[in-house]
């Protein structure tokens, strides 16, 4: 499992060290006593010599450079214990999980480890090895994101080796609740997680990995109490921190680098007192002591990207915007080597502030929509992980041991009927039984109606995240609103100014060209502007102005004023009008942009010289009007999303004219909103049927007098 440095938020941090991940404690502290138990043969003396050499070397010098030792001793000793071979293959485990980080591999071998005991019939021989090869199991399942299955196998490894772990197991086993509960934001729990597992580490082998796990306990405690907002704790642990670091990181002078890394991430991390008390010159101070240790090569790059990225939001505070824009650069540049997912999102975010500050709109709209993208990946990780109660799927686990102990008790109460009704003499013991067992059952009732109320309570905690959910999108379309109304002035002027540049004759062909490129692409932002607006914008009924209108006349109107874009790919547009005037209670403008959104994107996705063909006919007593092509289709993989808002199924034109996606949600929202329906037909390649249905209810009172 590889190391879990606690954050402002909590990325993983990759094994590149001997001493990262729980191996250590297990293989280093746990394991020489469990050869002990090994009865069935010992490992020859050489072996056993060559595995702690390249045990040693695994974990304090080069990984390769180990197991090929270990495969090449192997293959010369095939008839080794079933321990040595445990450690064997939880060495190649550690090494696929940790660093290789390929966890398919890493998972072979778990399954490996736990066949190994099962299949030989020793298991209840090595409780400590089960209980590690179901932590392997439940590691391997916690880095392919698949929580439930991996606190299952925590579970049994709890369950397992319960009356057989020291107080260094126990104390890695509290580490990895604590960082679960801390990624679930309960951090006050947390906290009491990562005090317990260094108080019950105090009695592991005194080495360097022991160590360095224990300040990061107190470095995590302290983050911790910040998060929960108690900040005297929190200020109280960072010093515990250093004062560790500095007294015990003493011992290990080999180590005096990594125990310089271990100080720069506690700086940074404790620099968020400052920042929230904004007493900003000493959290300056203590973030670039933080990203200069961290900063050099072989440090921890990805904590000091994080740091200066807080000292950035410092200077966005004091509006110092020198600083900021250099420091920007610099943090770039280092992402370009070193990716960090959560640094990207926040540097997205500063940049895009930072362009639109200087007016640079385009700039800073490449890195919101990178910010946007990048923060829904990352939210959406984190939120698969708050679906679930750790403490709550614990609890499940063992309701779910009693519901199986209840089933064999009620199973065995079948057996003693049986044999009472054949065993006169046995009744009086049966019904005792029976008695013993019917207790049994209201307390386990309790136990399970006490579940029922738990699994109500994680109900509404999700309904609140849901909630929650519901508020960010709303956030997010106000977000998008504000861009596009401040992009839409600057952007039309330009479209404006370049219009009129245009109309002078001294301008060269080069020149002329360029302003033609620049009012298309003027053109095309404000399109897409007007469609953001409109997109993000509830249409209601409140909002529509209606008014009594020939659906005929409105059709037609439509029509002519796109006959000249359909002449551009020598396409017609063929009219099929009904054979009496129709009059309907309607939107003018809002019905005009339906009626030429599908017509355009008839004209769009069709091939020069075909024909488009509009009808308007009745269906019973409504109104069906059909826009159809002979152009691309729509795909059937495509077909679902046609009518989402930002859907990705837009395509650019047959001449590579551009597409938005927001044009047919805009649609549907009107015609929806006047009472009616919008669907389609498609083929692949063969073309493209838009139907839409205004019913009676959207006619004029009376109007039927009209046709007479």
């Amino acid at each position: 499992m590889p190391k879990l440095k606690l954050r402002s938020v909590l990325p993983v941090k990759k094994a590149t060290r001997a001493f990262y991940g729980m191996a250590v404690f297990i293989v280093l502290l746990l394991l020489p006593s469990c050869n002990s138990n090994v009865n069935e043969g010992a490992s020859p003396a050489q072996f056993k010599k060559t595995l702690d050499s390249a045990t040693r070397i695994f974990y304090i010098k080069d990984h390769n450079e180990a197991l090929h030792i270990i495969d090449s001793a192997v293959a010369k000793n095939p008839k080794i214990s079933i321990a040595d071979q445990f450690d064997v293959y939880m060495m190649h485990c550690d090494h696929y999980v940790n660093v290789v980080n390929d966890y398919e591999k890493g998972g072979l071998y778990a399954d490996s480890m736990l066949n190994l005991l099962e299949t030989t019939g020793h298991a209840k021989n090595y409780p400590k090895q089960l209980g590690i090869a179901y932590f392997s199991l439940g590691d391997v399942a916690f880095k392919k994101q698949k929580f439930v299955e991996a606190y299952q196998y925590y579970y049994k490894g709890k369950l397992t080796a319960r009356n057989n772990l020291n107080n260094c197991t126990l104390a890695d086993y509290s580490y990895r609740l604590g960082m679960v509960i801390y990624k679930q934001e309960h951090y006050d729990l947390a906290a009491n997680y990562f005090k317990q597992s260094f108080q019950e580490s105090a009695g592991c082998e005194k080495n360097f990995p022991s160590f360095y796990r224990q300040q990061e306990l107190l470095d995590n405690a302290a983050l911790s109490y910040y998060k929960a907002g108690l900040v005297d704790s929190a200020k109280m642990f960072y010093q515990k921190a250093l004062n560790f670091i500095d007294t015990e990181g003493k011992k290990y002078p080999e180590k005096s680098t990594s125990a310089e890394v271990a100080r720069g991430v506690v700086y940074g991390n404790m620099a968020q007192l400052y920042i929230a008390e904004k007493d900003y010159k000493i959290a300056v101070e203590l973030l670039k002591k933080s990203y200069i240790i961290n900063l050099k090569k072989g440090n921890d790059n990805r904590d000091a990207e994080l740091t200066e990225l807080k000292l950035a939001h410092i200077y966005v505070t004091q509006n110092n915007i020198d600083s900021l824009y250099l420091l920007l650069q610099n943090i770039g540049k280092q992402l370009d080597t070193v990716k960090n997912a959560d640094a990207e999102v926040d540097w997205n975010h500063l940049m895009a502030n930072y362009y639109q500050s200087k007016n640079k709109l385009k700039e800073s709209i490449g890195h919101f929509n990178r910010y946007a993208t990048l923060k829904d990946s990352v939210d959406k990780s984190k939120q698969k992980l708050l679906e679930i109660d750790v403490s709550h799927q614990f609890k499940d686990f063992e309701n779910q041991s009693t519901i199986a102990k209840l089933k064999s008790d009620n199973g065995m109460q079948l057996i003693y009927l049986s044999v009472a009704i054949v065993i006169a003499a046995m009744a009086l013991i049966i019904v005792l039984l029976i008695l013993s067992n019917w207790r049994k059952t209201r307390r386990n009732v309790s136990v399970l109606s006490d579940l029922n109320k738990k699994i109500h309570e994680q109900n509404e905690s999700l309904q609140r995240a849901f909630l929650n959910l519901e508020l960010n999108d709303k956030e997010k379309d106000r977000i998008l609103r504000a861009v596009a109304h401040d992009l839409r002035n600057p952007i039309a002027g330009i479209a404006s100014l370049t219009a009129l540049m245009l109309m002078e004759e001294e301008l060269h062909n080069d020149q002329k060209e360029l302003l033609q490129l620049i009012k298309t692409t003027t053109t095309n932002s404000l399109e897409l502007i007007r469609e953001i607006l409109e997109a993000t914008g509830a249409v209601t009924v409140k909002d529509i102005q209606k008014e009594d209108i020939d659906i005929n006349t409105l059709v037609s109107n439509s029509i002519e004023l796109l006959r000249f874009k359909a002449a551009e790919k020598e396409q017609k547009i063929v009219f099929e009008p009904l054979p009496d005037p129709e009059i309907l209670s309607l939107s003018r403008e809002k019905m005009w942009r339906v009626i030429s959104n599908l017509i355009s994107n008839s004209i769009k996705f069709s091939q020069q010289g075909t024909d488009i063909v509009v009808k308007v006919t009745h269906r019973n007593a409504d109104v069906l009007i059909s826009v159809a092509d002979s152009g691309i289709g729509i795909p059937d993989e495509l077909k679902h999303s046609v009518f989402n808002m930002f859907t990705q199924a837009k395509r650019p034109g047959t001449i590579g004219e551009p597409s938005f996606g927001l044009g047919l949600s805009i649609s549907k929202q009107i015609i929806e909103s006047h009472g009616g329906e919008i669907w389609f037909e498609s083929v692949a390649n063969k073309g493209t049927t838009f139907y839409i249905l205004l019913k009676e209810s959207s006619k004029k009172p009376g109007a039927e007098l009209l046709h007479q």
